[in-house]
């Protein structure tokens, strides 16, 4: 089982403890000797002895909108063009099947499809799409999404789109390397205006009425591929291993958080799944660091950052096997690293496992740590990718606009299959942003192209400003196409380093 789930190199504890235990002396050394040379300019102590960072904002931060003149040199596009642009690019409509393929008479039209989509992500409600559509029957419409419409359907075109995305060259200028992924998460609150199992109240977010938050996960990109819902009264750092193991459309090698995503379980399991962890936590000079060698080989040595805690390595072997079954049931999916960490923490008496699992993660958080300290441009990339989970949440709010973005519905299976709607029709926009550009891309000059792919790099994807989401929908005009591409054409596009 532990060779099928690519964890037999974990099998001998002993070694990989002591590995540990020589990369963590190593760190302990190189953190101080930077400081004690001044090659770390960043990096202060205060009085009690708690140390300071400071991160320099990289010079592109600022520069979101660098993309919206380009995108609005053809004037304002309707959403439904947008999605009969990119479903004849991929082809999205026919993800839509009848639940029922035995009985089913008529297919429902593309346009209606696109109506359906945006009735549940734009939060109008069938009744008034049809009021508002041009080209749309409301009788035609509500039996599409009674019939067409489920989270699977869904997941799967927002699949094709991903997978439309990773076959272009032009997104992977926003990336480090080659096939190297950073994705990362963020929460984000929503009002319910009907009883649900998930609402609570919370006055800071809600004020006296109640709501949920909407967990998602986005790379480097700036593609949606995963959501979830949770109350808004959970810890985050329950479901991040969850949005990871999702899918396979997008493989992530290095994942940030907030303070909210990130506990000492999951720097185990992350480590474990091969996943680096890199969150950002708050006041980072006042998280404890640890040793696995004694703290006394420290204490004569000119270091500012020392351990202040010995691991406890028997409580690590002891549980093991233990550890290792249960990222193999993660691995395997048997069941969701949310239901574990739930079921972990509902006993009375913390288990002996559980305590393990903690104690192993310290090791990596403190690996991690002291990394953080010493490493500006890694913050930096940390600061950027959270950056754009934040823009993201921007975006969701735009296109979750009708209602107050209130959820009306209670039901977890219908407010789950409303942010699959919502995170397609973001990365619907997302890929219609990305041919553009490739189209403009295609017959410049090489100079020209260079000095475009500058400013798409320091700018972002991630815009709306020429995306027309509101009024009255024109479901009659949108098979017009906006966009001459040839995909293939554009797919073989080579990008200018």
């Amino acid at each position: 089982i532990l060779q099928a789930c690519g964890l037999d190199l974990f099998c001998k504890k002993t070694k990989i403890i002591s590995g540990l235990e020589e990369i963590l002396i190593d760190k302990y050394n190189l953190v101080n000797t930077n400081y004690n040379n001044g090659d770390n300019k960043h990096l202060s102590f205060t009085k009690e002895n708690r140390f300071i960072i400071s991160t320099p904002k990289m010079n592109c931060d600022n520069d979101r909108n660098t993309l919206t003149p380009i995108f609005s040199q053809d004037g304002i596009i309707p959403i439904p063009k947008v999605l009969s642009d990119v479903n004849l690019a991929i082809n999205f409509s026919k993800c839509f099947k009848h639940h029922s393929v035995e009985n089913v008479k008529m297919r429902p039209t593309d346009e209606t499809i696109f109506a359906g989509i945006l009735s549940k992500g734009c939060n109008h409600g069938s009744n008034k799409m049809a009021n508002i559509s041009k080209g749309i029957n409301k009788s035609m419409l509500n039996n599409t999404i009674n019939w067409f419409f489920s989270l699977e359907n869904i997941q799967q075109a927002n699949n094709k789109v991903i997978d439309c995305i990773n076959k272009l060259s032009l997104p992977d200028i926003y990336r480090l390397a080659n096939s190297h992924s950073h994705t990362s998460s963020d929460g984000q609150k929503f009002d319910v205006g009907v009883e649900s199992i998930l609402a609570n109240y919370s006055f800071k977010y809600f004020g006296q009425s109640q709501g949920i938050s909407v967990y998602t996960f986005i790379d480097d990109r700036q593609v949606l591929f995963y959501d979830t819902i949770m109350s808004p009264g959970e810890r985050e750092a329950a479901f991040v291993i969850d949005g990871i193991m999702a899918n396979n459309v997008v493989k992530s090698h290095i994942h940030s958080t907030d303070t909210h995503g990130y506990s000492e379980t999951v720097f185990a399991v992350m480590h474990f799944l091969g996943v680096s962890f890199a969150p950002r936590i708050k006041k980072p000079g006042a998280q404890r660091l640890y040793c696995l060698n004694s703290k006394r080989e420290y204490r004569n040595k000119n270091y500012k950052i020392k351990p202040e805690q010995k691991i406890n390595i028997k409580l690590i072997e002891d549980n093991w096997d233990d550890i290792l079954r249960l990222i193999a049931t993660i691995k395997t999916r048997t069941t969701t690293a949310s239901t574990i960490f739930k079921r972990l923490n509902s006993y009375t008496k913390e288990s002996q496992l559980y305590k393990a699992l903690k104690e192993f993660g310290r090791i990596i958080k403190t690996l991690y740590m002291l990394t953080y300290v010493d490493d500006v441009i890694l913050r930096q990339r940390i600061e950027k990718q959270l950056n754009k989970i934040e823009l993201s949440n921007k975006f969701a709010k735009a296109v979750f606009f009708a209602n107050g973005q209130e959820f009306k519905t209670g039901s977890f299976e219908e407010q789950k299959t409303i942010v699959a709607c919502k995170s397609f029709i973001q990365n619907c926009i997302v890929l219609w942003n990305y041919l553009y550009l490739s189209q403009e891309l295609i017959g410049q000059t090489k100079d020209e192209a260079k000095k475009l792919l500058k400013t798409i790099k320091d700018g972002s994807v991630i815009s709306w400003q020429h995306i027309n989401l509101h009024g009255e929908y024109d479901f009659i005009s949108a098979n017009d196409n906006t966009l001459s591409f040839s995909l293939e054409e554009i797919k073989r596009l080579t990008i200018i380093s």
